[in-house]
């Protein structure tokens, strides 16, 4: 048998994980492992980016998540009491299993939030079907229970596990130079002996190479605002949350070989994949009496056409019957319903929309619906650019309202389709150049003016990288070779730059989807916005329907 990497981190565990997708999926090839799951805590950010990485290298993706587990129930949200929080690790084996994991991830957010997104243990046993269970690290609720010498509470739980996930759920042994680890080992091999419970061996991956542990410490102390030569900050107790050879990993328990041999087990159980390419547009609501969508917008086309032109131009007549055929053709007769209604109902409220802008306002069909306010015949533009069935891509319409009252237009967009099935979009600020010497310097206890001199070398640029910016900055050249100090903030700068480093919600996008998104993608919550946890170009890699809603000031 072989084993497999089942509890890792990537950099999508933000500020936590330092494994970057692509050199993670490659090390896991160099390593000789033909599956690999990503499990960050508590969020699915990164599932897509992991999934096509792995892919990409002829590894096997497993797509899962480490939730958090709250102490009582989900909403409850008493100091003290209810932060004590638990670690479960849960793997998708199917397309039944994602979308359970997809929604319990984002009631974790849009229910369960307290200091981290949290289900709960009714919650979790009512969607079960097409997962696998993995008991958690030294955090999770077992080796707790463990560990503070409660084994009967341990011992039920663990039955209650196996209960709900039958053959899917499984011990997890960990050793990583931890005491407390080697407590919880005991217990749970003989909570195996016991109950028959399968073992599963993981190691706590949270960075790819032993090396890697200081960039993953750097990290831990930018996200807690602390020091590296703080003594009392959290930090890994020790260096052996790497991606370990299959070899390191049989030597952690050298009996239980049956522990390693099981992930491979249930890496072959998970099968889930991403489909792209196929599209997942909802369904217009059609007012009373209407039954068909195509005859719909036509109707409402003929209406704009004599408004637009009148009765006798069989150019632009001929031009609008071309454009419904290709509409029609490549199934987007929805989408323009949709825009259309939205757009209408802004104006009818007065509520300022721009003219058009970008291919759409090549489109007589968008002119004649009052998307756009530019008559395509007469300065010559091209559907094609819009609309081309030689490429076939979603329709972008970029939708310009007055900024103040945007909001009013998400709102009704909200009531038509139901706030569940209607989210704004995540996007990540990432630690570009100059960001990552500051953060990083903050971290290594530099000072501000030192840190202030090497970011100002950093020519201002978009996509500007530190090794772009030592080829061009002779200053900063010098600053590298003539000073060790520096010479560390930029190296370690270097090795976390490009790193998402928070998340936020996208200016403009808004996603509509026919049935509820989670059942699509999770949902995160940013402030009061619900908002997917997958970013603009992976949802429309994913099929779904995005709309921009633009905000502008003038």
């Amino acid at each position: 048998m072989a084993f497999a990497h089942l509890h890792v981190h990537t950099e999508y565990s933000l500020l936590d994980g330092a494994c970057r997708v692509e050199a993670l999926a490659r090390r896991a090839r160099e390593l000789g492992f033909t599956s690999l799951a990503i499990t960050d805590h508590g969020v699915m950010y990164g599932a897509v980016a992991f999934y096509e990485a792995c892919v990409k290298e002829g590894v096997k993706p497993v797509i899962g998540c480490e939730v958090y587990v709250a102490p009582r129930g989900r909403t409850d949200r008493e100091h003290g009491v209810d932060s004590e929080y638990t670690h479960l690790i849960l793997l998708c084996k199917n397309e039944t299993g994602y979308r359970n994991l997809c929604y319990l991830v984002s009631m974790g957010f849009v229910e369960g939030f307290y200091i981290k997104p949290r289900i709960d243990w009714p919650l979790l046993y009512g969607h079960t079907e097409g997962l696998v269970c993995l008991s958690g690290c030294l955090a999770g609720d077992i080796p707790q229970k463990i560990v503070s010498g409660r084994y009967d509470e341990a011992k039920r739980k663990a039955l209650e596990l196996r209960e709900a996930f039958g053959e899917d759920f499984y011990l997890e042994l960990q050793r990583h130079g931890i005491p407390d680890e080697d407590a919880a080992a005991r217990g749970l091999i003989r909570l195996h002996e016991e109950t028959g419970i399968p073992l599963a061996l993981t190691n706590d991956a949270h960075y790819i190479d032993k090396k890697d542990a200081y960039y993953q410490d750097v990290l831990m102390c930018i996200q807690t605002g602390k020091t590296v030569d703080e003594a009392e900050r959290m930090r890994f107790e020790t260096q052996e949350f790497y991606l370990k050879s299959e070899e390191e990993m049989r030597a952690l328990f050298p009996g239980l070989n049956e522990a390693c041999d099981n992930t491979e087990l249930i890496a072959e159980k998970c099968g889930f994949d991403f489909e792209f390419g196929h599209y997942h547009l909802p369904r217009f609501k059609l007012p009373e009496g209407e039954t068909d969508s195509a005859a719909y917008l036509k109707k409402l086309c003929e209406a704009g056409f004599l408004r637009r032109y009148g009765a006798d131009r069989e150019d632009a007549r001929r031009q609008l019957a071309y454009e419904l055929d290709m509409i029609g053709k490549m199934g987007f007769v929805d989408y323009f319903l949709i825009v259309s209604d939205f757009i209408g109902y802004a104006k009818s409220r007065g509520i300022p929309v721009g003219p058009g802008r970008g291919s759409a306002a090549g489109s007589i069909v968008s002119y004649c619906l009052n998307i756009t306010d530019l008559d395509p015949v007469k300065y010559s533009l091209y559907f094609e650019r819009f609309l081309n069935p030689e490429r076939v891509s979603m329709p972008d319409i970029d939708i310009d309202f007055c900024v103040r009252r945007r909001g009013e237009v998400i709102d009704y967009v909200n009531r038509k389709y139901g706030a569940d099935h209607v989210a704004q979009i995540v996007t990540f600020g990432t630690m570009a150049a100059r960001a990552a010497i500051r953060d990083t310097g903050r971290a290594l206890n530099i000072s501000y003016a030192d840190c202030d001199a090497v970011a100002k070398q950093v020519p201002f640029a978009i996509g500007m990288t530190l090794d772009e910016a030592m080829k061009l900055s002779k200053q900063l050249r010098e600053m590298y070779s003539g000073d060790e100090k520096l010479r560390s903030l930029i190296d370690t700068a270097k090795a976390l730059e490009g790193m998402p480093r928070h998340a936020s919600t996208h200016a403009a996008g808004v996603v509509i989807t026919e049935r509820p998104v989670y059942e699509y993608v999770p949902l995160a919550k940013n402030d009061e916005s619900i908002v997917t946890q997958y970013t603009m170009t992976t949802l429309e890699h994913l099929g779904l329907l995005k709309m921009d809603f633009l905000g502008l000031r003038n």
